[in-house]
C-alpha cells in the first residue's frame, strides 16, 4: 500500500497534488560508560499529537527552557492557535508525552538547575494538563534516582512515561549504573520511591522505551551493547518481571518506539544502528526488516484504510524529508513502499487520528514552525497539501 502525499503548501485553500508511489541507592558493580546527556545528544521523540475528548489536536514541542504547544481551533481543523509557551528554567529540550483514558496529558522533562558550587543538579519533571487547551498545571520534580549524588545525576538517560489503567504515570530511565531505574504513582497521585531492576552482567546503553498493551500490562525494552533487555509489569503495583523474549537487534540510539497491533500485544518499531533502515519485532518472530532508511525514531499508528486493517509509519528519511509506508497490520511480509512527502524537518514526525476520523500527520519545520497534512477524504492513504501553522 503506497501512501501519496500532497506538495508544501503555505496557503490554507491549496489542494493537493498526488505524487506518484515511488532505585535508591543504585549498586550495580559494573557501571556504563555514560557521559552527562547535552542538547546536541538529546534523542528526538515522537507521540506528541494527541487528540482530547473535545476531538481537537493538540501537538507538543520540546524547546530549551519551555515546551510549545499548539491546539487546534475546531475538532478536524484545519485551523491552530499557538504556539504558547509552557515555561520551565532549565528544561531541556526533550519531553515525554502520555495521555489517560479521560484525556488528561501528562508531560515529562528534564531540567538542570543550578547547584552549590556552580554545578548543575539534575532532575525530573512533569506537568499535566487536565483539559485540550487548557492551562498547564505547575511543573513538579519528580527527583533523579542518584539523589544528591549529582555526577551520577547528569548521567541518567531519558525518561519515557506511561500511564497505567488507573491513570497513574510510570517512568522509566536508564541510571548511571547501567541499570533501570523506575517510579510510579499510587492511584491516589502520590509518588511512590524509588526502584527498578537490573540485569545480570547486562549493562543498559540505550533509552528505555516504554508501552502498555491493551490489556494494561507495561512492557519496557531497552537497548544495552549490541543487544536488548526486556521487562513487564502485568499490573500497576505489580514488581518488573524480566521478560523470557528478548529481541536479538542492535538499535540505533533512540528509535525504539510501540504501536499495539493485537490483543494484549504490541509491535516494536526500530531503527538498525548499522544501516538504519526500519525494524519491527513481536515475540515469537525474529526482527522484519521494513526497508526506509533515515534517522530518528518512527512514528506508528493502526488505522483502518479502505476497510482494511493497517498500520501506518512516518520516519525521517535520509535527506531529511519524512517517508511514509503503510502495510496490513502484522504483515510484515506483504511489503512497504516509502513515499516521501513535505520539506526536511527537525526531530521525529507525530501521527494522529483527527476528530473527524483522518489520518493526521505533523512535523516541525527546520523554522521551528509546525506542519501538517491530512487524509484526504478519498480511498487510499492520500495526504492533503502541507499547512505552515
Amino acid at each position: 500500500m503506497a501512501p501519496r502525499s500532497g506538495r508544501t503548501s503555505k496557503r490554507s485553500g491549496d489542494g493537493g497534488e498526488d505524487i506518484a508511489p515511488a532505585t535508591p541507592p543504585v549498586t550495580d558493580p559494573h557501571p556504563a560508560p555514560a557521559a552527562p546527556a547535552t542538547e546536541a545528544s538529546l534523542p528526538p521523540t515522537t507521540g506528541w499529537l494527541l487528540r482530547g475528548k473535545d476531538g481537537r489536536l493538540t501537538a507538543y514541542a520540546a524547546t530549551p527552557g519551555a515546551v510549545l504547544r499548539w491546539t487546534e481551533t475546531r475538532a478536524g481543523g484545519p485551523d491552530w492557535h499557538g504556539p504558547e509557551p509552557l515555561p520551565l528554567a532549565g528544561l531541556l529540550p526533550y519531553v515525554s508525552v502520555a495521555q489517560s483514558a479521560g484525556g488528561f496529558v501528562h508531560l515529562l522533562g528534564v531540567r538542570d538547575r543550578p547547584g552549590a558550587g556552580g554545578a548543575a543538579e539534575r532532575d525530573l519533571v512533569e506537568a499535566v494538563q487536565f483539559q485540550t487547551g487548557r492551562p498547564l498545571r505547575d511543573w513538579q520534580s519528580v527527583g533523579n534516582p542518584h539523589g544528591k549524588d549529582r555526577a551520577k545525576g547528569a548521567r541518567i538517560g531519558m525518561p519515557s512515561a506511561v500511564l497505567d489503567t488507573t491513570g497513574s504515570m510510570h517512568l522509566f530511565v536508564r541510571n548511571a549504573n547501567g541499570g533501570l531505574s523506575a517510579k510510579h504513582q499510587s492511584p491516589t497521585g502520590r509518588w511512590q520511591p524509588w526502584g527498578g531492576a537490573n540485569a545480570a552482567d547486562t549493562t543498559l546503553t540505550g533509552e528505555a522505551s516504554a508501552a502498555v498493551t491493551d490489556r494494561g500490562a507495561i512492557d519496557i525494552l531497552v537497548p544495552a551493547g549490541g543487544g536488548t533487555v526486556r521487562w513487564l509489569r502485568g499490573r500497576p503495583d505489580a514488581k518488573l518481571e524480566r521478560a523470557e523474549e528478548e529481541p536479538a537487534a542492535d538499535i540505533a540510539h533512540g528509535t525504539v518506539t510501540a504501536e499495539r497491533t493485537g490483543t494484549g500485544g504490541l509491535t516494536r518499531f526500530w531503527r538498525d544502528a548499522d544501516d538504519s533502515t526500519v525494524r519491527a519485532w513481536r515475540p515469537g518472530s525474529a526482527p522484519a526488516s521494513l526497508g526506509g532508511p533515515g534517522t530518528g525514531p518512527l512514528a506508528p499508528l493502526r488505522t483502518p484504510v479502505d476497510g482494511y486493517d493497517c498500520t501506518i509509519l512516518a520516519g525521517r528519511g535520509p535527506d531529511g524529508r519524512l517517508q511514509v509506508a503503510a502495510y496490513p497490520t502484522e504483515d510484515e511480509h506483504a511489503g512497504l513502499h516509502w513515499t516521501p512527502t513535505g520539506d526536511p524537518c527537525a526531530g521525529a514526525p507525530a501521527l494522529a487520528l483527527d476528530g473527524t476520523g483522518r489520518v493526521v500527520l505533523a512535523c516541525l519545520g527546520l523554522d521551528g514552525a509546525l506542519r501538517v497534512t491530512r487524509q484526504k477524504d478519498e480511498t487510499g492513504l492520500a495526504l492533503e497539501a502541507w499547512r505552515r501553522i
